[in-house]
């Protein structure tokens, strides 16, 4: 038995449907919104990492103001953060752990901040720093713990 369908159930197929242009031009509306919106998100996110790169830079140099009341200097360039985390072999009055984690943390885009003691832009202190965006040294996108942003 062949089961037919009559003009008016056709019809109510019909107007349920979408076509390909109504389909297509929907496509093109949410391909023009995308364009619009996401590169408003994407320019803040970049921001939102160079912020917390710049909040991480102020509690690592903290925890090592910390560090140098209590020790009575601040860790070299060779023992690097570490000391901040386990003492030093030479440090009598360790008071730490200085970092609320338990890992001296890569800046935002997963890279480890770069520390030197003495300092070449801070001489009586220390240089904290991370290449920023680019993952290199310069190009002005570097952010560290001497200049006034």
């Amino acid at each position: 038995m062949r089961v037919t369908m009559n003009t008016r159930q056709m019809s109510r197929r019909r107007v349920r449907a979408f076509t390909l242009i109504e389909l297509m031009l929907v496509m093109v509306i949410l391909a023009t919104l995308a364009a619009l919106v996401v590169p408003r998100f994407t320019g803040q996110s970049e921001k939102a990492k160079i912020k917390a790169a710049g909040v991480d830079i102020s509690t690592i140099e903290g925890a090592l103001n910390t560090f140098e009341v209590d020790c009575g200097r601040y860790p070299t360039t060779e023992e690097g953060l570490q000391p901040l985390l386990a003492a030093p072999m030479n440090a009598k009055d360790w008071g730490g752990p200085y970092l609320m984690r338990n890992t001296v943390p890569l800046d935002p885009w997963e890279n480890p901040y770069v520390y030197k003691y003495p300092g070449q832009h801070n001489p009586n202190g220390v240089d904290l720093y991370s290449f920023g965006p680019d993952g290199h040294e310069g190009g002005g996108d570097d952010i560290d713990n001497w200049s006034k942003r």
